[in-house]
């Protein structure tokens, strides 16, 4: 599988340890940056890696920050993706199994490297459960057409 990952500062630890992770399990990493802890602003790196994720370049992507909250934020911005913010093994196992989750966010200082490494691995590994969960994926996708009402 193609994976896109980007991180902003608070988030590089981990990504380069995830990054690590998926490059041993025999992913193919596409990795947006950043490339230090030194600070940065996370939407220049988040946005490219959503949208290489929407164009069908990486088939999911993985963001990460201090809390992973902007991350997901920025990346659901880029139509035809659907980013999830995990905190556990269950909300990311949910993301994927009724949501059909494309990218996944995940907050460094939110909890330990090991608990990060197999949310990652299940999420990878959870498939979309398709059924009655489709109809609410097309009212979402139905939502990205609909204009701003003021």
């Amino acid at each position: 599988m193609t994976i896109a990952i980007a991180s902003d500062h608070a988030g590089f630890q981990y990504k380069e340890a995830i990054k690590a992770k998926l490059l041993a399990a025999g992913h193919d990493v596409n990795d947006f940056g950043t490339n230090s802890t030194a600070p940065v602003d996370y939407p220049d790196y988040i946005r490219p890696a959503a949208e290489a994720v929407a164009s069908g370049v990486c088939e999911r992507g993985i963001v990460l920050g201090g809390s992973g909250n902007g991350e997901a934020m920025v990346a659901n911005k880029v139509r035809g993706v659907r980013c999830g913010l995990a905190w556990n093994e269950e909300s990311a196992r949910l993301s994927r199994a009724h949501n059909d989750a494309n990218v996944l966010s995940l907050g460094e200082r939110m909890m330990p490297e090991d608990l990060a490494l197999r949310i990652v691995d299940l999420w990878l590994a959870t498939p979309f459960d398709g059924g009655r969960h489709s109809a609410r994926i097309k009212k979402i996708e139905g939502e990205e057409r609909i204009p701003f009402r003021s």
